[in-house]
């Protein structure tokens, strides 16, 4: 008997009521961000028999590369039923979710997902590593002064522009939008927000943090946002999280919590005092390589012209193209000839996000190419390190 069709839609409330259903069933346990996050997002279903069999959500928000906000399109929540994995219906939910998405002008996507392997041979590639941090509160207090710092609970106007200005500093933090700080309320209502300033200044610094349950200890802070301006506001905040010493043994920093900076690693007393926990990391792909090239900021001081080669997503094929940058613009033209470097497009992304620290390192995972022309071509995106500071 031939499989009965499958059909990718649109889904209304009920459909959506019947993914989150499945949803449930296919992860083991509740994903509220389904139902909290689906006003927002452009939602889709795949139907067999009138049964919903797999599906995922689509958020239009743009990200940040090269200090500027570029369109991008953020998938979450997806999954497929059980008895249905095996069949490649990931890989056709991935394409039809990021249609309508790419329809409104994403040139990038971003995923978190554990199944690295997977989206890899669909094109994503994973810009960086992904750590949690652990660190008693005994040693931060005694490591950190927060002295000559106000504090301050609650976000305020000026606080909310200090954070879009910190996370344009980075490659790939989400340019928030309206609806952020409500979503983040209703996933952690304890979650508690305070600004850092010196006397009489704007703020420098926001932090926000939540006690949870600990099976052992009792109670732990968890820290979902640090955003500082500077190392003195940096300190300011961990000698505020020390303080806490009193009441809970420990702070971890989530997945997101901390940015890729030794904040820690360069102020501790003992080097056994910070442990750390390694997550699956988030992952980047170009849609459309010469718009992303184009959106992007660039730093003023690069005066570039390299040919480049880029492998197909299959890798059965290279495009030729001429990648110009000068004056804080780029730009990437299809070429006849070919290039001086090959790069496959999960490592486009890479390099795209800042992601190579150095020639040795691009050079290690796969990039081909002669060190120096590599070399001029990694200070293009060395400004500026990827993080993403929000898990969805």
């Amino acid at each position: 008997m031939a499989a009965s069709t499958i059909d990718i839609v649109e889904a209304d409330d009920e459909l959506w009521r019947q993914y989150d259903a499945l949803a449930l069933r296919a992860y083991g346990h509740p994903v509220p961000d389904i139902m909290g996050l689906g006003a927002h997002a452009d939602r889709r279903v795949a139907v067999r028999d009138g049964q919903v069999i797999a599906g995922g959500l689509g958020l239009m928000i743009p990200q940040y590369f090269g200090g500027r906000p570029v369109p991008a399109a953020s998938t979450a929540c997806g999954c497929i039923a059980p008895e249905e994995r095996g069949e490649q219906l990931a890989a056709q939910m991935i394409a039809r979710r990021l249609e309508p998405l790419r329809e409104q002008g994403a040139v990038l996507a971003t995923l978190w997902t554990a199944s690295t392997g997977y989206v890899r041979r669909l094109g994503w590639q994973a810009p960086s590593q992904v750590q949690s941090w652990t660190i008693r509160t005994d040693d931060l207090k005694r490591c950190f002064d927060g002295s000559g710092f106000e504090i301050t609970h609650g976000m305020s106007e000026e606080a909310h522009a200090l954070l879009e200005g910190l996370a344009s500093q980075w490659n790939g933090p989400w340019q928030r939008p309206a609806w952020w700080q409500d979503w983040q309320q209703q996933r952690h209502p304890h979650l508690a927000a305070y600004r850092f300033n010196r006397p009489g200044r704007s703020p420098s610094g926001v932090l926000s943090v939540a006690a949870e349950r600990h099976p052992v200890e009792g109670r732990q802070l968890i820290v979902h946002d640090f955003w500082a301006a500077d190392q003195p506001t940096a300190g300011a905040m961990l000698a505020f999280l020390g303080r806490h010493n009193s009441r809970i043994p420990t702070v971890t920093f989530q997945r997101t919590g901390l940015p890729p900076a030794p904040l820690l690693l360069h102020h501790l007393h003992r080097s056994g005092a910070l442990t750390s926990r390694a997550w699956h990391p988030w992952m980047l792909r170009i849609l459309d390589l010469s718009r992303a090239v184009q959106l992007r900021g660039w730093p003023h001081e690069v005066d570039l012209t390299l040919p480049i080669d880029v492998l197909t997503e299959d890798g059965t094929a290279v495009e030729h193209f001429t990648l110009h940058i000068a004056q804080g613009k780029g730009d990437l033209s299809p070429s006849s000839c070919g290039g001086q470097l090959t790069l496959t497009r999960g490592q486009f992304a890479v390099w795209y996000a800042g992601g190579y620290s150095s020639v040795a390192a691009a050079s290690l995972a796969g990039v081909r190419g002669a060190p120096g022309m590599l070399a001029r071509l990694l200070a293009a995106t060395a400004e500026r390190e990827p993080w993403l500071a929000d898990y969805f």
